[in-house]
């Protein structure tokens, strides 16, 4: 006999996952693959992370900086 209060439950219903953003760090020229930035501390397979005046490492906290212009 079924315990009461249990309920069956069936498979859930598949939701799409975005794909992964590492993608967007590189690109394709001719029959290369040109990375974006890595962080000269850590090496390669460490992004930085670019913004509008900065790049920054979230691993070793390496930032420069953009010269005002």
């Amino acid at each position: 006999m079924p315990k009461k209060g249990r309920v069956k439950k069936g498979k859930k219903p598949h939701k799409n996952k975005p794909t992964s953003r590492k993608y967007s760090k590189y690109k394709i020229e001719g029959n290369k693959i040109v990375r974006e930035k890595f962080c000269p501390r850590c090496g390669a397979g460490v992004f930085l992370m670019t913004t509008k005046d900065r790049v920054y490492c979230g691993k070793c906290h390496y930032s420069e900086f953009e010269s005002k212009k």
